[in-house]
């Protein structure tokens, strides 16, 4: 590899195993409102800011506003929540985009898809929730750090000719190790979007520059990683056993520093797929219900929808040399597989299995993981440490 790839130093080219990700402990999140929102309902999103050591984190799901958190003492107690510590809020909840996403084509319902910080700036990227004829094209953001400074958010911009639901939500950064071959600093991707055909069947990378949003249109990318219908790799979206089906949600990534590894963080449906209306009764399974659907088995969930109960925290590793390999027109971005998955045991599951956003300190190795509703109606933040790396 090292005559393939002679910039990347030896340093980075650990590949990381599960025993490399270690439990460190937990921190929980304040009630309340804070300015036009709450974490009840939210952390669908983070993001690190190395300036403050803290965390941005997207709030209720109906405002889909931003705040920005500390990071208290972390505590590792996996029986007692009330042992854990709270953070403190450091900006209340704002609409990080003001206004802006709304205005976005095809209008509707927008999300906040990913935040990033980097070189003092604020990114972010949103999708539409129900885009019936994939014709989002606009998606990301840039703004200052201060989210109560008015007038300094820039976008709407289109990254790459993909559609915006193939990159329109996580952001990380590349380690600076590797930025000559990926020929970028970020990757930006998405996945597991309602109407599926607009957006990958499992997860996506795409390298990007922040640096050329509202300079070049569209700015620019190289596809990494991505899944569609016509090469649905990992799994179709009506599977069982795969390691994808249309449970699989992805609300982030990261990728370490002294590592080869990329690694996406989210949920997986293990059992058996079905399309219709939950229901705790074994009895059912099978049955069609009265508005004419069918009952599948699913005691965390009685909506209509997408099925696969039970429900893992899972993160999917890959070799970022086989990312390269793409980048570099030896493969397909589909071709690519993960080298493992993992099952995340993490304590205080929700049922669900719901995993929110993830954010990565490079500093001092932490991986930050939202687990949705797994406080009362609040996410807790669990902490994952990194041994298998090298020092940045």
């Amino acid at each position: 590899m090292s005559l393939l790839l002679p910039s990347i130093s030896a340093w980075a080219q650990t590949l990381l195993q599960k025993s490399d990700l270690q439990y460190q402990g937990a921190f929980r999140l304040p009630a309340g409102t804070f300015g036009g929102s709450s974490f009840a309902y939210g952390g669908s999103v983070l993001a690190h800011n190395p300036a403050n050591n803290s965390l941005y984190i997207v709030g209720h799901d109906h405002q889909q506003q931003v705040a920005e958190i500390s990071i208290p003492t972390i505590v590792n107690d996996s029986t007692n929540r009330g042992a854990l510590k709270t953070a403190t809020v450091l900006q209340p909840f704002t609409e990080a985009t003001e206004g802006k996403m709304g205005k976005i084509s095809p209008g509707g319902t927008f999300k906040v898809g990913g935040l990033m910080v980097d070189q003092g700036k604020l990114y972010e990227s949103v999708y539409a929730y129900y885009d019936a004829t994939g014709s989002q094209a606009d998606s990301h953001f840039v703004s200052g750090t201060n989210l109560s400074a008015a007038g300094d958010v820039r976008g709407p911009f289109r990254v790459g000719n993909a559609g915006a639901g193939f990159v329109s939500g996580w952001m990380i950064r590349i380690p600076q190790a590797y930025h000559a071959s990926f020929g970028a600093p970020a990757i930006t991707g998405n996945c597991c979007l309602s109407i599926i055909t607009r957006t990958s069947w499992g997860p996506a990378a795409f390298a990007f520059n922040p640096a050329d949003l509202g300079v070049k249109n569209p700015v620019p990318t190289a596809p990494l990683l991505y899944y569609n219908s016509a090469n649905p790799t990992l799994g179709n979206c009506n599977s069982s056993g795969t390691p994808f089906n249309g449970s699989t949600e992805i609300h982030g990534a990261v990728f370490p520093e002294g590592t080869k590894t990329i690694l996406f963080i989210g949920r997986h449906g293990t059992g058996t797929f079905c399309y219709g209306e939950g229901t705790g009764n074994r009895n059912l399974v099978g049955l069609p219900t009265p508005p004419g659907s069918v009952y599948c088995y699913d005691p965390t969930s009685s909506g209509k929808g997408v099925h696969a109960y039970p429900y893992a925290y899972q993160a999917w590793a890959y070799s970022a040399y086989d990312l390269l390999a793409v980048k570099n027109g030896r493969r397909n971005p589909w071709n690519v597989k993960p080298y493992a998955i993992w099952t995340l045991d993490l304590p205080f599951p929700h049922p669900s299995g719901v995993l929110g956003g993830v954010a990565y300190d490079p500093a001092t190795k932490r991986i930050y993981v939202s687990a949705w509703n797994s406080d009362s109606e609040r996410p807790l933040i669990h902490v994952l440490g990194l041994s298998g790396s090298a020092p940045p």
